[in-house]
């Protein structure tokens, strides 16, 4: 696929289950099998609900015992400018940020980790339109983020349904797991979702 190495925390599937609670979106994240029964609990992160959403964090454990990776905007006020995705220690391991101009018809994000860079965007431009004109917030999601040469570097697809949850599949191995986590959140976060 590429001679690049492998990412030292790639899972190739996972999934990300919103939770939905008074004061905060709580997003469960499990690695899976290839049909997306969750296997074991990998991170839990959490949003206030009437926040600005300029930061969000990843736990261990429900207990929030030990932050393991989030991200966070690069200015507060301005959402063009994109997020940075931290690993425990704050150190940068990968970039994501929404392309407005391009998402007028369908939302497009543009992200970047080591060793890869790529675009997702919506692959349903009529969902997408339908989406922002009318308050469906069942219509199925599907983003594909997709490198220069045009291969696909990992998926994020919400079916149709009443709860949120993201079935993630990283076909790329250069892909760490913690990038396209905090991308799949951004994405339910950004989407006012």
């Amino acid at each position: 696929m590429t001679d690049q190495p492998a990412a030292p925390m790639h899972v190739p599937f996972f999934v990300v289950k919103q939770k939905l609670t008074m004061m905060v979106n709580r997003y469960e994240i499990s690695e899976s099998d290839q049909s997306f029964n969750p296997v074991r609990m990998l991170a839990l992160a959490e949003q206030k609900r009437m926040a600005f959403k300029e930061q969000v964090t990843f736990y261990s454990d429900a207990g929030k015992s030990r932050p393991v990776f989030g991200f966070k905007a690069r200015k507060v006020m301005d959402l063009g400018s994109g997020y940075d995705i931290t690993d425990e220690s704050g150190q940068q391991i990968g970039f994501f940020k929404k392309d407005f101009g391009a998402s007028l018809l369908r939302s497009t994000f543009h992200v970047e980790g080591a060793g890869f860079a790529g675009t997702g965007q919506e692959r349903s431009q009529l969902v997408g339109l339908v989406r922002r004109f009318t308050d469906l917030s069942f219509l199925p999601i599907h983003f594909d983020f997709l490198d220069p040469q045009g291969k696909t570097l990992f998926s994020v697809e919400r079916r149709m349904s009443i709860g949120d949850r993201y079935n993630v599949t990283v076909a790329d191995s250069r892909v760490d797991f913690r990038v396209a986590a905090a991308v799949a959140v951004g994405l339910d976060a950004l989407m006012a979702r």
